[in-house]
């Protein structure tokens, strides 16, 4: 057996098993406050990750929310979208416009894809669901589907989100983020524009939030 302090890492996703076990507990403690006394914590949305960086802006229920994960940073955005549709919460009815996507090895390291299908069942306005399978798909260079391969492929349509003031979060292996800056730079200048100046201006705006590890 290996000791605590020793480094174990997740089959396909390579996260360490430490971090996975506090996916999992999150979603633990989520059930615990929801059958427990805590009214009050219930309500202020203590679903939601507790760092503040991936706390969901609640102040417009319709907003834009784009969401990319890899593996198991896929786990606030399920208690991102339990919340938009399936908790009753009087003060918050969402009617804007969640994007989930979600980058694993293969379909078998899919996490919660029944409930999220389901979501896109229920709300097909309001929901959308994209999967980057690294081992079982090619992106248009006939390489590997990553997740900033899958954003690539609608990179006009997350631009004139932005633009118009979607949220946009990152959450998983912090060596997705360089990738996915690379994807967002060319694609910007493609367009005809500054990354670094946007990146500033989603930064300002509270729009750009990462959490990776």
């Amino acid at each position: 057996m290996p000791r605590v302090s020793e480094k174990v890492r997740v089959p396909e996703t390579g996260e360490s098993a430490c971090f996975f076990l506090l996916a999992l507990w999150s979603v633990v403690v989520r059930g615990a406050l929801e059958i427990g006394s805590v009214g009050e914590a219930k309500a202020k949305g203590a679903t939601r990750p507790s760092g503040k960086i991936m706390l969901l802006p609640e102040d417009d229920p319709n907003a834009t929310h784009i969401m990319v994960a890899t593996g198991t940073g896929v786990a606030p955005y399920r208690g991102y979208l339990r919340r938009m549709f399936m908790e009753n919460v009087p003060t918050y009815k969402f009617g804007g416009l969640a994007w989930l996507f979600l980058g694993v090895a293969n379909t078998d390291s899919l996490l919660y894809h029944d409930e999220f299908n389901k979501h896109l069942q229920d709300y097909p306005d309001n929901f959308r669901y994209d999967l980057a399978l690294s081992r079982e798909q090619k992106n248009k260079n006939g390489g590997k589907m990553y997740v900033q391969d899958k954003i690539e492929e609608y990179s006009d349509e997350i631009f004139k989100l932005l633009d118009g003031g979607a949220h946009i979060y990152f959450c998983g292996l912090k060596g997705m983020m360089p990738g996915i800056q690379e994807t967002l730079k060319r694609v910007a200048e493609e367009r005809g524009e500054s990354w670094e100046e946007k990146l500033a201006k989603l930064k300002k705006n509270k729009q750009w939030h990462v959490e990776v590890y």
